[in-house]
């Protein structure tokens, strides 16, 4: 991983557990600290999983779900859902002079979002006062499509956003989304794009993160290589993640 000031390393995880990658972003997180590794973003889905942010209402867990865990973590925000067909990423940067500020750190991770999501001619953008990234032209009854919940510690960031791409939306009649009573959410495929792949969408997405961020350089990293902070003797990550994500369609919900 690069530690050049202008560089931005994208690492693409595939399926990872949240634990596992709570304690990853943890690791790398004391690695940019240190300066022993440069601005990172790291793209995964997550098998299905509940988290809640540091002062959330467990309440807004409206349905036990058997099986699916539930994670209380430090970063801001209430209830989300994670699971297959959605895109996650957890930047790891550490933001200087101007960009210490927590609002324009979220209204840029909103707009890397925007910007991507126009190059596949897919219409969104914000609400006053709520945080995200919403479907564009739906008045009456707008839908969220990607949720941003971050942690920052002296001032390098982790937790990051959630991009509902072929999301089984159905899994979010268990919470109330954000804590926003009477949420909707949709996603890509349900605005009628289901050929765009999460791969797709996470490329576009990293490429205008680092743009937004000043950053001239975008280069891939291997999984291992995060890996090997977590644990210095891995020579891989097979055992933690599966290598590409998983098919277009996420699984169905469990009553």
């Amino acid at each position: 991983m690069s530690d050049g000031a202008n560089t931005l390393s994208v690492a693409r995880l595939g399926i990872v557990d949240y634990a596992e990658a709570l304690a990853l972003q943890q690791a790398m997180v004391a690695a940019r600290l240190a300066g022993a590794i440069g601005d990172t973003i790291m793209l995964l889905e997550h098998p299905h999983v509940f988290t809640l942010g540091r002062g959330a209402d467990a309440n807004f867990i409206t349905r036990h779900v058997p099986g699916v865990a539930v994670h209380r973590v430090s970063r801001g925000g209430q209830v989300t859902y994670h699971g297959p067909g959605q895109i996650v990423g957890y930047p790891i940067i550490k933001l200087e002079g101007a960009e210490r500020d927590v609002l324009r750190y979220l209204r840029k991770i909103e707009q890397a979002i925007i910007d991507a999501l126009a190059r596949f001619d897919i219409a969104a953008g914000r609400r006053d006062r709520m945080t995200g990234v919403w479907a564009s032209g739906v008045v009456m009854n707008p839908r969220k499509l990607a949720s941003i919940g971050v942690g920052i510690r002296r001032w390098v960031t982790l937790h990051g956003f959630a991009l509902n791409v072929a999301t089984d939306l159905a899994w979010f009649d268990a919470i109330v989304p954000c804590g926003i009573d009477g949420c909707q959410m949709t996603s890509v495929a349900a605005l009628g794009r289901p050929e765009i792949t999460l791969d797709a969408i996470g490329g576009a997405i990293a490429q205008r993160f680092a743009a937004l961020f000043g950053h001239t350089i975008l280069v891939e990293v291997s999984a291992a290589q995060l890996w090997s902070l977590l644990d210095p003797a891995a020579s891989g990550c097979e055992a933690r993640s599966q290598a590409a994500f998983s098919p277009a369609k996420g699984g169905a919900m469990r009553s």
